[in-house]
């Protein structure tokens, strides 16, 4: 619960642009989730620098969120301020093959930004959802690529707000499904990635063959995560939900698909409790099973009921 007085100084600050008990089902993929105490989206840098700095001097957490795919809200909701970054999305072309990409372009904008100026090195992403900012805090990408190895620099807000770094390459440490070595709070701005100069119908001829095997293999017209668990070394975490028996079970609402067993469907009025309560069912039985624990790809954040 935010003190009146503080919403006060949220609401003079930032207008329309902040918004207060906030049901996030309507900002998270999955539907589900419970209210946020503040939800505050800042027109540009130098309002997001304010929102931190005034975070900071009332002592209210905060914490990212992109487009709401690959997070799962318990129904408990957020304590603090929720920060979207969804107006930073500037996409450019730079000289010596390379993008400059604002956290809140979504990857959508960046396929059909490389396809028509025929530049390489996105495909493998095309018809993943989320946006820049999400897609580098977990390294998101597929088995054989991640966008990590496309990062030659990141540009980065400190948790209070008061210094832009922009960070080499050199001092970053992308690792499997994760981005290591930020201090807890920075607000990731933009990434200079590296492109590799080829022609539109070879781009677009690449794009069209990841869509149709996305299509062809994973729930794409109903509300889901994306990926719940990550791979286990040598192994995937679909395979051993599916020879667990899980394939198709469901929870209240949410149903492990029975057209990918590594994705959870929100079938309809599935709740949080609902998502949890599968993901740890698959845990367990795969466990007994296989002897592997799965770990979690998709982010819980929030506060229990």
């Amino acid at each position: 619960m935010i003190p009146a007085a503080v919403r006060e100084s949220l609401e003079r600050a930032f207008g329309d642009r902040v918004a207060f008990d906030v049901s996030l089902a309507r900002h998270t993929s999955l539907l589900v989730g419970g209210p946020a105490d503040a939800i505050a989206t800042p027109a540009d840098r130098a309002e997001l620098s304010a929102l931190l700095r005034l975070c900071r001097e009332h002592h209210l957490p905060h914490q990212l969120l992109g487009s709401g795919f690959n997070t799962l809200v318990r129904d408990g909701g957020i304590d603090g301020v929720l920060v979207r970054l969804a107006k930073l999305r500037r996409l450019e072309e730079r000289p010596g093959a390379r993008l400059r990409a604002e956290a809140g372009v979504s990857h959508s904008q960046i396929t059909r930004f490389c396809s028509g100026r025929g530049l390489s090195g996105f495909e493998f992403g095309a018809g993943v959802p989320g946006t820049v900012g999400g897609w580098l805090a977990m390294n998101a990408g597929v088995p054989q690529q991640a966008i990590g190895s496309r990062v030659e620099e990141l540009e980065v807000m400190s948790p209070s707000g008061r210094c832009i770094r922009h960070l080499p390459r050199s001092g970053l440490r992308f690792v499997y499904r994760a981005l290591r070595g930020l201090a807890p709070g920075s607000v990731l701005l933009s990434a200079l990635l590296s492109v590799t100069l080829s022609t539109p119908s070879a781009v677009r001829e690449e794009v069209d063959r990841q869509l149709s095997r996305r299509a062809g293999t994973q729930p794409l017209d109903i509300p889901t995560c994306g990926s719940v668990f990550k791979n286990p070394p040598g192994d995937h975490a679909g395979r051993l939900i599916e020879a667990a028996g899980l394939k198709g079970h469901r929870i209240g609402g949410a149903e492990f698909s029975p057209m990918h067993a590594n994705f959870i469907a929100n079938t309809g009025g599935a709740s949080a409790s609902d998502v949890l309560a599968l993901i740890e069912h698959a845990q367990k039985t795969v466990l007994i099973q296989s002897g592997i624990l799965l770990a979690p790809e998709v982010r819980v954040i929030g506060r229990p009921i």
